[in-house]
């Protein structure tokens, strides 16, 4: 067994390490060598993170292990992945509590994470994460929201406890409203669901939309790109939701899509980079 387990990760970075020096003539091959590497790097902050939930649910703050762990993520894999999060509005993340809406681009999106998720914030995931080896151990002891997209029943009692953490332990939540990774290689958005803002105006609290700039000039799964770059990041002012109810649930969805859209724009199709 102990032979099993250093031989594996010796594999695995011998792996990276090869395809690393072929990266140097083939793009490709720099490719699968960052997707190697940003598992990797999944997998430490991962198992970092289950320790350092364990260790701040003992004191009594694992409000703060999600933001520990993205922090970890983000000093770690920046610099070896030559990623740069240019963030404008930054105050706004100081927002608490609020429900942070972003678009949802790509497994990358976890870096972006380390980079602007706040403090006393939990993320949703789907549940099946929940049984993943070491990340869902992680996400279930820093009190992640898991929502069953099968089970309305279940889904609803879930939101059910968010608003709950959001009203007594003022916790705030983030969310990706498009559902799912898009994939985009232009500036643009899936259609949003509305259950973040239907969390957000039962709780009474702000929605908080945070753009992240088309990154197809680093990351583009279709062109087998993975490249360093600088992404460029926005925190738009928070929507008041206090004085809303039901009936504006769609409105605001509407208005919050069209209004992070037209951000995304503005940013602009970035310039890949013509790669050999």
């Amino acid at each position: 067994m102990y032979s099993l387990l250093t031989t594996i990760p010796s594999s695995i970075l011998g792996l990276i390490m090869v395809l690393s020096l072929l990266g140097r003539f083939f793009k490709s091959c720099r490719f699968y060598a960052r997707i190697l590497t940003c598992y990797v790097l999944l997998l430490t902050c991962a198992t970092y993170g289950v320790v350092a939930s364990l260790a701040l649910r003992a004191v009594g703050r694992v409000s703060i292990a999600q933001w520990t762990t993205a922090r970890a993520m983000k000093n770690l894999g920046c610099p070896i992945m030559g990623i740069e999060f240019d963030v404008e509005g930054e105050e706004h993340l100081n927002t608490r509590p609020a429900v942070f809406v972003s678009n949802h681009q790509s497994e990358l999106d976890i870096l972006f994470l380390g980079r602007a998720f706040p403090k006393h914030c939990s993320v949703t995931a789907k549940r099946s994460l929940k049984f993943v080896p070491f990340l869902g151990w992680f996400m279930a002891l820093s009190g992640t929201v898991f929502i069953d997209r099968g089970n309305r029943k279940t889904a609803i009692a879930a939101f059910d406890s968010a608003v709950n953490e959001i009203k007594g332990n003022k916790q705030s939540v983030w969310i990706f409203p498009e559902g799912t990774r898009s994939y985009f290689g232009k500036p643009d958005l899936l259609p949003f669901k509305k259950g973040a803002f239907h969390l957000a105006v039962q709780a009474g609290v702000p929605v908080v939309p945070v753009v992240v700039q088309n990154y197809s000039h680093v990351l583009h799964l279709q062109d087998r790109t993975f490249e360093p770059g600088t992404i460029r990041v926005k925190v738009m002012e928070p929507i008041q939701t206090d004085n809303l109810t039901m009936d504006d649930v769609e409105r605001v969805t509407t208005s919050t899509r069209e209004a992070m859209l037209k951000e995304i724009q503005k940013m602009g199709s970035p310039i890949v980079r013509k790669t050999q």
